[in-house]
């Protein structure tokens, strides 16, 4: 079965049991081409939690997008494509190893069905058990790292994980190529100058969102698949990439960030790129009364799905 969702002009939209843009909810993964699966989680939150509540926030507003053919990319995602919503991964409120264990077995098994996975999170450490389980199947990757902020702080409160470090674990650990992998966005605030420098001791590549608004979207894009080369590749998108303007259900917005559009426009010129999974995280909607970070987020990962469909149409598809 390929066209994988629920017509929205023969059933309404707020109808049925909420899963992304209406897909089929199903484990058995036999020849699907990506695989959406939550993972409420957001123990490792520094300040504002309720990422743990994004999946089905993200899952409800992307009703508005279920419809298939991407006219900028001209794919009809489950023309190409079989996808389905596997549901949330199992989680352990309150630890974090526990969870990262669980998250890592059962990532593992979405990767080893050939489907690339999309997740929602979850806050930003959720990607790290994610990273755990691609290297055991696809080795080490490049990392497409769309956030506000660096995420490469060594430990916070004495400890090694929360939403600011998955990415020197990640580094430390043997998952990504750094001299590969690009973060782009970056514009936090810093404890002091020597954390500008976390990334780079690391062997990051880091465009910061002044250099960015400077840059046309090309440009970016061009920056960007410099970087990774030819190299497998996962994309990670931290919802607060985007400006609170436009995404202000999130932990810790920061100003001076993307619009939808801007954020768009450089997705599009990532299809062709051999991304074998993606996620977006914290999204935490009860910070959003009007539900537009969670469209946001939900347009993302359609646009994800839509280069997966544009790479099997093209044949480009590696797997």
């Amino acid at each position: 079965m390929k066209h994988g969702i629920v017509n929205s002009l023969e059933i309404p939209r707020f109808s049925g049991i909420q899963t992304f843009m209406r897909m089929e909810n199903d484990t058995d993964l036999q020849d699907a081409d990506f695989v959406v699966a939550g993972i409420p989680f957001d123990t490792c939150a520094t300040y504002r939690a309720g990422a743990r509540f994004g999946p089905a926030a993200v899952r409800e507003m992307s009703s508005l997008a279920a419809k298939p053919y991407n006219p900028v990319l001209e794919v009809d995602i489950f023309g190409e494509c079989r996808g389905v919503d596997y549901g949330d991964l199992p989680t352990v409120p309150g630890y974090v190893e526990e969870t990262f264990d669980k998250v890592d077995a059962q990532m593992r098994t979405l990767f080893e069905s050939g489907a690339v996975p999309i997740v929602i999170g979850g806050d930003h450490s959720v990607t790290l058990p994610e990273l755990r389980a691609c290297k055991d199947v696809h080795g080490e990757v490049a990392l497409i790292h769309f956030d506000a902020h660096y995420d490469t702080i060594k430990e916070y409160f004495g400890k090694p994980y929360s939403h600011g470090t998955p990415f020197y674990h990640a580094a430390k650990e043997g998952l990504v190529d750094p001299s590969c992998s690009i973060q782009v966005g970056i514009r936090e605030g810093l404890y002091g100058p020597e954390d500008a420098q976390n990334s780079a001791n690391l062997g990051y590549e880091s465009i910061d969102a002044l250099t960015m608004h400077h840059m046309s979207a090309q440009e970016v894009i061009d920056r960007i698949k410099s970087r990774v080369g030819g190299k497998k590749v996962f994309l990670t998108f931290d919802i607060d990439f985007l400006d609170p303007a436009f995404a202000p259900g999130t932990g810790t917005p920061v100003p001076g960030g993307f619009s939808t559009w801007e954020t768009l426009e450089i997705l599009h010129g990532l299809k062709d790129l051999d991304v074998v999974g993606y996620d977006v995280v914290e999204v935490a909607n009860a910070f959003d009364g009007s539900g537009i970070t969670a469209i946001a987020a939900a347009g993302i990962i359609q646009e994800f799905m839509s280069h997966i469909a544009w790479r099997k149409k093209h044949g480009k598809d590696q797997r």
